[in-house]
């Protein structure tokens, strides 16, 4: 058993349960959380746009995603995966992290929206077939505004890094 925050028991998910503060996930491959078929629960994205499938690991102020890019992807240029995607993946992980907030409160999945990103800083663009690890931290948060540090690897390499301003709409 592996044990994450938060404190309320999340019933959307299949092999969750409570615990006295904390939810705890029986993990079969002791890595993966939270599957591709489930992700779609927590990000407003539909396919082809999504661009995390795994959610891997969540703490109060990180969360860690996975990505295998596929060959058929959209968004693959001659093999490459390119820099506007990374720039989503960092962002879509951030949505993965406040839409499992919101399901742990039994409030509905909020829509994002990127307001900045800062020093953007692409090492190599992966290519079809890699697997992204992407973490962002949560630097600050006030009212609706989060401000988030995301870094991107694959293969345990640097492929992208930088900071995000990202305003929720809690319509």
């Amino acid at each position: 058993m592996t044990t994450f925050w938060p404190k309320n028991p999340v019933s959307f998910l299949p092999g969750i349960k409570a615990t006295t503060n904390l939810i705890t996930v029986q993990v079969e491959n002791n890595y993966q959380m939270i599957t591709e078929e489930n992700i779609a629960l927590l990000i407003p994205q539909k396919p082809p746009f999504v661009m995390v499938d795994k959610l891997l690991s969540f703490g109060e102020n990180s969360v860690t995603t996975g990505f295998s890019i596929p060959h058929d992807n959209i968004f693959v240029e001659q093999g490459l995966f390119k820099e506007p995607r990374l720039v989503e993946n960092i962002a879509q992980t951030a949505a993965a992290r406040a839409g499992y907030v919101s399901k742990t409160e039994n409030k509905p999945v909020a829509v994002g929206y990127i307001g900045a990103v800062n020093n953007l800083q692409v090492f190599m663009l992966p290519e079809a077939g890699d697997e992204l690890i992407t973490e962002i931290t949560i630097d600050n948060q006030i009212f609706d505004v989060t401000l988030i540090s995301g870094k991107i690897t694959s293969k345990g390499r640097p492929v992208a890094q930088c900071k995000m301003k990202i305003f929720i709409n809690k319509l």
